[in-house]
């Protein structure tokens, strides 16, 4: 979607600071960390919300969440991380593409 802005990271329009990428997903830190580790993991294909996932995408969706513990592991997160997935206005999602914060560190807020 061209006024997607993690679209526009995944085609390198817009810079950020990235960690990770394959043919599957991207893996950037957050431009407004809420923990020590803030990271923010996309699928390269555009996919708005969790509501718009479907079958075609079991392969994807299981990638990505076994990437997180390896991806937690590689930042030190070894005692422990938070996953959160908002979905939806009302859910807290600002931006429509589906993407899996990874927070984690001494300063991980309360929830």
């Amino acid at each position: 979607m061209s006024d997607c802005l993690f679209c526009k990271i995944i085609t390198g329009d817009i810079p950020a600071d990235i960690i990770y990428q394959d043919d599957k997903i991207l893996i950037f830190k957050d431009i407004n960390p809420k923990a020590d580790v803030h990271l923010l993991m996309i699928p390269k294909a555009h996919i708005e919300s969790l509501v718009q996932l479907n079958e075609s995408h079991n392969d994807l969706i299981a990638y990505m969440m076994l990437k997180l513990p390896e991806l937690a592991n590689d930042q030190g997160l070894n005692s422990g991380f938070r996953t959160i997935i908002n979905t939806g206005r009302d859910g807290g999602q600002e931006v429509f593409h589906l993407h899996i914060h990874l927070l984690g560190g001494q300063n991980l807020p309360g929830f």
